[in-house]
């Protein structure tokens, strides 16, 4: 019996956001397959000389951030605050190490610039002849480019935003978000609501099954019966119009 009431009183302990040492050990092994999980996951969308260990690592670091600043009162479980703070402490990591090459980001913001040119003369969403016209280059060295920007959805979207700042989701510090920055959060919310409504519908599908579904490029490729390097080259281009949208917007 005492040993239940000890269980029940470490459970209402996490919830209340009272991790002391004498929960630690417990919890980094209890959400140890939590992290592995992640680390696998992303690792998928990443190239292969980005090693596991490195983000493990980088993931261990959030999920230890996550046991020492974990709030009840923010109004998310631990496991849902763990989640977020070991992705976003991969993904600061990953931005550290600067994995995609100069040359494909410098490709990335040539084709943003483009759509972004195109669109403004035209009035309408460009189609891809008309990108690649305007940036003075033939249909299959776009899809060259578009090929190679694999895993640029891993980019934070902070990288789209005028002041350098980033919203809740994609923060590793800041916990309490000012009124301000929730009134960031929702317009970012709903210029993104609005970049997608304007994609295709496969491009909508793909980007759903991505991120919300979360499953892989492979995955996908098998739910739509279509080529994984087909599937990667559909979602590269809607993430880099969806860019080119928001960079517009908050330069605009």
């Amino acid at each position: 019996m005492k040993a239940k009431i000890n269980k029940y009183q470490r459970i209402f302990d996490i919830d209340q956001g009272k991790v002391d040492e004498r929960l630690r050990e417990d919890l980094i092994l209890k959400y140890a397959p939590l992290l592995k999980y992640i680390v696998d996951r992303m690792a998928i969308r990443l190239p292969a000389h980005i090693s596991k260990e490195e983000l493990t690592s980088a993931g261990a670091v959030g999920l230890l951030d996550a046991l020492d600043k974990f709030d009840a009162e923010m109004g998310f479980k631990f496991q849902t605050y763990a989640e977020h703070r070991i992705k976003g402490a991969i993904l600061d990591e990953l931005r550290r190490m600067d994995w995609i090459p100069r040359s494909i980001r410098k490709d990335i913001h040539r084709i943003e610039d483009a759509i972004t040119a195109v669109k403004s003369r035209l009035g309408r969403e460009p189609d891809d002849f008309e990108v690649a016209q305007e940036m003075g280059i033939d249909i299959d060295s776009y899809y060259n480019i578009i090929g190679r920007a694999r895993g640029i959805g891993l980019l934070s979207l902070d990288e789209v935003m005028p002041d350098g700042s980033s919203p809740k989701y994609a923060r590793q510090a800041a916990d309490t978000p000012s009124p301000f920055d929730e009134l960031k959060i929702k317009e970012l919310k709903k210029t993104i609501s609005k970049s997608l409504s304007s994609l295709s519908k496969k491009e909508q599908l793909v980007i759903s099954l991505y991120y919300y579904d979360e499953l892989t490029l492979k995955e996908i490729a098998e739910v739509l019966d279509l080529t994984e390097s087909r599937i990667s080259q559909i979602h590269s281009k809607a993430v880099i119009r969806l860019r080119a949208k928001l960079r517009s917007h908050y330069e605009g």
